[in-house]
């Protein structure tokens, strides 16, 4: 299994709950640690870790929406067939697909993406 140099892990308030979730959205499971009620996700070659709040990561109290001042971007290879697949999984859609504009350097790049919000309220910017 090759592993990303960059991996979210999420404290998430339900193991199963969040891990429904992340299914739902067409991710699959690599590996878990039931016992630590621990799961490393993966969906094309974006991958995510979950973890049921325990004291090995408490830095302080967690409130809801987790994951105020970030959203995680993920790359979608056909992001229009994801989003529909999603609309029609009745997943509730944060922010609906658009072409944003950004700029980098003296280049402007055009981006298709949309957001989601999982269970805890952490933001999942998908886009192509």
């Amino acid at each position: 299994m090759k592993f990303n140099s960059l991996i979210p892990e999420l404290s998430v308030t339900d193991i199963e709950i969040s891990k429904s979730f992340y299914l739902k959205l067409g991710f699959i499971v690599r590996y878990e640690r039931k016992e630590d009620k621990f799961c490393f996700l993966e969906l094309e070659n974006n991958q995510i870790m979950i973890e049921q709040i325990n004291d090995n990561w408490y830095v302080g109290q967690l409130e809801y929406p987790f994951g105020r001042g970030i959203n995680i971007s993920m790359q979608i290879s056909n992001i229009d067939k994801f989003y529909d697949e999603l609309i029609n999984n009745n997943v509730k859609i944060y922010r609906k697909l658009q072409i944003d504009k950004y700029r980098v350097n003296d280049k402007i790049y055009e981006d298709k993406e949309f957001l989601i919000q999982d269970p805890d309220g952490y933001l999942l910017r998908f886009n192509n």
